[in-house]
C-alpha cells in the first residue's frame, strides 16, 4: 500500500482542483459560442447525470454484500417518490442499520 506525504496530497488536491476548474471553464467557453445548443449536443448533455450515477453506483453494486444490496434497492425505489437528499439519508441510514444487524 502506498503512503503519501501531506505535501504530496496537498499538491495533488491543488492540481485536481485546477483541472476541474479548467474543464468547467472550458465547457462554459465552448457552450457560450452557441446561440442555441444543437439537439445532439443537448441530448448528450442530458445523458451526463445518468452516466455519472451509473459510474458511482455500479462498482459497489457488483461487489456488494446483502446489506448494501438491500439499501441500494430500497434507495432505488425511494428515488421514484422522494427528493434526492431524502433518498441519500434513507439509503445511508438503512445501510447503517443493516450493518449493525450483522447483514
Amino acid at each position: 500500500m502506498a503512503f503519501y506525504s501531506q505535501h504530496e496530497v496537498a499538491i495533488l488536491i491543488v492540481i485536481l482542483g485546477l483541472v476541474t476548474l479548467a474543464t468547467r471553464a472550458g465547457g462554459y467557453l465552448v457552450l457560450a459560442r452557441f446561440k442555441r445548443i444543437p439537439a445532439p449536443l443537448q441530448a448528450g448533455l442530458e445523458a451526463v447525470p445518468a452516466a455519472v450515477i451509473t459510474t458511482l453506483v455500479l462498482p459497489p453494486a457488483l461487489t456488494a454484500g446483502p446489506a448494501e444490496m438491500i439499501a441500494m434497492v430500497v434507495a432505488g425505489f425511494a428515488c421514484l417518490r422522494l427528493p434526492p437528499i431524502a433518498v441519500i439519508v434513507l439509503g445511508i441510514g438503512l445501510l447503517v442499520v443493516l450493518r449493525q444487524l450483522g447483514l
